[in-house]
């Protein structure tokens, strides 16, 4: 069996999605895994097959590869419903060549908000990425948590079944859930895929929400013509099934501050669904939001804005209250953090703005 764990997690959301490296139509594909059907073999869908035969693999994470081409039978792509025939050749391809990912423990320093036996909670900062991929092998999340659980004899962090059973986005802040044992993770993943844990981030996004709070619903996937993006796509089977309930918090001049509540957890999910409704996040240079959408002409009110973006040079996301029940106790838990200071400038500095509108 393949350990399955060297690029992907048995994280059903929240999880950021394969990212292959750059490059033309035409580069080279690395073959990272292959398997041959033997003469026996029923028909049997290939995501059915994989997920049979690779320890740590999820359906979702091979259908997510089947999508992005990643999933060939003998040597052609295929979807995740081809039916596996006796003989075929079953491969798994990336642009880039397999390498073995070593969780390096690091003295990175984390805010703790809660420990026990089970879990712990951390408040991540922007900037810090969630977890070791391409490009990021050293310096994320992982790397510092397996530093400060270096004395627990329990804690892997290199097996699956233990870490992170969530993700945000490495310039998105606020709090995540680690699980330090297998039950823990496997509980808490249940909850996830289940929809009855309670997260709610805070966003300060381009233009005036009017409604006082509203509902996105409309599948999410990755951009067909630019794969660094994703999108929505309001029809049809593509992407992923995707909600996000908003609600506004305070109008400030040409931007507002909502509150969002995930029911499903999609890769960029709150930064897609925002957009899609026309308000782009604050400062989110990959979808747009670095550039001045809303408001005047006049050059001071340029500079204002030029001089929030330096004040807060990410896009405004922060995962502000986390809720589950706790996989051993069965008590509900809940956790708050506070706005971060870059973050918090931000919204202040867009208030006084809309209280004088000097500009």
């Amino acid at each position: 069996m393949e350990n399955f764990s060297e690029e992907w997690d048995n994280e059903p959301v929240d999880d950021e999605l394969l990212e292959q490296e750059e490059g033309d139509e035409g580069s080279q594909l690395y073959e990272h895994f292959r398997f041959i059907a033997d003469k026996g073999q029923s028909l049997l869908r290939v995501d059915k097959f994989l997920v049979d035969r690779m320890t740590g693999a999820t359906r979702n994470r091979i259908q997510l590869a089947a999508e992005a081409g990643c999933i060939l039978v003998n040597n052609n792509p295929v979807k995740s419903n081809y039916r596996v025939k006796p003989l075929d050749i079953v491969s798994i391809v990336m642009t880039r060549p397999r390498r073995e990912l070593e969780i390096i423990p690091e003295d990175i320093p984390l805010d703790i908000v809660y420990e026990d036996e089970e879990l712990l909670v951390v408040n991540k900062p922007a900037g810090l990425v969630v977890h070791p991929g391409h490009g990021n092998y050293t310096g994320t999340l992982v790397n510092g948590l397996a530093h400060y659980l270096r004395d627990d004899p329990s804690y892997d962090p290199s097996d699956p079944r233990l870490g992170l059973v969530h993700r945000i986005d490495k310039d998105t802040s606020g709090l995540l859930v680690v699980a330090k044992r297998p039950e823990a993770k496997a509980h808490l993943s249940l909850q996830f895929f289940n929809k009855t844990t309670h997260r709610r981030y805070q966003a300060l996004v381009w233009g005036i929400i009017y409604e006082e709070e509203g509902r996105i619903e409309g599948n999410i996937g990755r951009d067909p013509y630019d794969r660094m993006l994703m999108r929505v796509f309001p029809e049809g089977d593509m992407g992923k099934t995707a909600v996000t309930h908003y609600k506004v918090l305070e109008r400030l001049g040409y931007v507002t501050l909502a509150e969002c509540r995930l029911e499903t957890g999609r890769t960029h999910q709150i930064r897609v669904h925002m957009k899609h409704i026309g308000h782009i996040l604050f400062n989110d240079s990959r979808y747009g939001g670095n550039e001045i959408l809303k408001g005047t002409t006049f050059t001071k009110y340029r500079q204002f804005v030029q001089n929030c973006f330096t004040i807060c040079p990410r896009h405004a996301l922060h995962a502000k209250t986390l809720g589950f029940i706790h996989p051993a106790t069965g008590e509900e838990m809940h956790f708050d953090s506070e706005i971060p200071s870059d973050m918090q400038q931000l919204i202040d500095k867009w208030r006084t703005y809309a209280n004088t509108k000097e500009l």
